[in-house]
């Protein structure tokens, strides 16, 4: 029988995928795998069961009121989960908690394949999951517990959705906890993991997109051109790197060889020292081609630390600049501070 993944996120930056079959509701799914989404009356009257599909092909009929769902929130993505029967996989956001959906964070585990130093600027940390290859949208991310410390980091999956190997870029901090166990770690040596988690992931593709990573925040935009080469879209993708020094520019042969795998890429390095030597000095915002920004028709992902998202920002207000949307993520050596569209 034919079913679709449907990735519940919650407001709380949690996701749950469930399985939904042909022609069954989301709410029922739901039910099914024990997630009580919100509900009241199940029959598309009360219209509590309201969430925004933002992804996905479906259908939502006609057994429900119009003040329930008006034509116009239809039309604008919004569902009523107990009439929306999926016909492809999707993404629905859920606009209240996972706890209040009586269901929580995902763990699994997985054990260490390879540690891989880049200089002394980052780590490549690839997983083998010991059970089911963990479902999540690129560009999610996972807490890591640290073996020993009590405490977790949160990294962005660089590869992509469904594979038993996983593996994560990781910026070495003197001193850091991870940094720190990183340097020991050995093969075989098995971790916890939490997740998938977070607001920040691609979007369905209806337009170019213009990807700007800052130093790690170059992960989870592998893990979207990776998923973007498989699904052979043909939009225009531009990738703007932008790193503090030369010896900071790690992985850029994996990024070289989407030019030939996927149509229609291409990227650029920026490197912010103004002692280097590289061709493009200075902040991503002074290399910001005007055929990237499409007239304001393009869609924007930004994955960098604090001063790097303000500063895009700021260059977008100051220039008058509109991205038909623009999704960033904001994130220290230790957490992921803010998601937002």
């Amino acid at each position: 029988m034919t079913s679709y993944n449907i990735a519940l996120n919650f407001e709380d930056g949690v996701t749950r995928f469930i399985q939904c079959k042909d022609g069954e509701k989301v709410l029922d799914a739901a039910f099914r795998s024990k997630i009580n989404l919100p509900m009241d009356c199940s029959d598309g009257v009360c219209g509590t069961c309201k969430c925004r599909a933002e992804s996905g092909s479906y259908e939502l009929g006609d057994d429900y009121i119009d003040d329930a769902l008006t034509s116009d929130e239809a039309e604008s993505g919004l569902v009523l989960t107990c009439q929306m029967k999926p016909s492809s996989d999707c993404v629905i956001a859920v606009p209240t908690t996972s706890v209040a959906c009586k269901t929580g964070q995902l763990k699994f585990a997985a054990t260490v394949a390879r540690v891989t130093s880049h200089n002394d600027a980052a780590i490549v940390l690839e997983l083998e999951v010991d059970a089911e290859a963990p479902a999540f949208l690129p560009g999610q991310y996972a807490n890591i517990n640290v073996p020993g410390s009590g405490q977790h980091r949160s990294y962005s999956f660089s590869t992509a959705p469904g594979e038993q190997r996983i593996s994560f870029l990781i910026k070495k901090i003197p001193g850091g906890v991870m940094s720190g166990w990183l340097e020991r770690a050995e093969v075989d040596e098995t971790l916890e993991l939490t997740g998938p988690l977070g607001s920040f992931y691609l979007r369905d593709v209806n337009r170019p997109l213009l990807f700007l990573a800052g130093g790690t925040g170059l992960a989870p935009f592998l893990s979207m051109l990776e998923v973007l080469t498989r699904e052979n879209s043909q939009q225009p993708v531009h990738l703007i790197y932008g790193v503090t020094r030369n010896l900071d520019l790690v992985l850029v042969d994996e990024i070289e060889a989407y030019t030939a795998r996927l149509a229609n890429f291409s990227y650029s390095t920026v490197v912010a020292e103004e002692t280097s030597q590289h061709p493009r000095k200075g902040w991503v915002t002074q290399h910001m081609p005007a055929e990237a920004l499409n007239g304001g028709d393009v869609d924007v992902y930004l994955c960098g630390p604090p001063p790097m998202v303000d500063a895009v920002r700021r260059y977008f207000d100051e220039t008058g600049v509109k991205p038909n949307s623009f999704y960033y993520e904001k994130f220290t050596p230790n957490a992921v501070l803010e998601v937002a569209a």
